[in-house]
């Protein structure tokens, strides 16, 4: 899984201090599997497609507007295409997400 083919390009990432891989479906979706290796905030933004992401291990807490949602490991949340989010990481914290449509660039070699 950790394959450098499937690394995701740090451009592509919202959130610092952090490694990720990504899988591409055949209709445009795509997975992503994440490490943080540091304690770290998101940028706010959206998605023109829903997102669904587990926490593995830590927490992730999730930023709408003034609501914070933590989730925490063996936790799911579900986000509608269209809604603006953000979130803060510990350190540690592992997740996985599906997205509905092409969310990330791989490292070019």
């Amino acid at each position: 899984m950790k394959s450098p083919a499937n690394r995701i390009a740090t451009s592509s990432q919202a959130t610092p201090g952090v490694d990720g891989y990504v899988f591409d479906g055949v209709d445009g979706s795509q997975m992503a599997f994440w490490t943080c290796r540091e304690s770290a905030k998101s940028i706010p933004h959206a998605h023109a497609y829903d997102e669904y992401m587990l926490v593995v291990q830590g927490c992730y807490t999730l930023i709408f507007d003034d609501e914070r949602v933590p989730v925490k490991a063996g936790e799911e949340y579900f986000i509608p295409k269209g809604t603006w989010h953000g979130g803060e990481v510990m350190a540690g914290t592992r997740t996985i997400h599906a997205f509905g449509g092409h969310r990330a660039e791989r490292i070019q070699p």
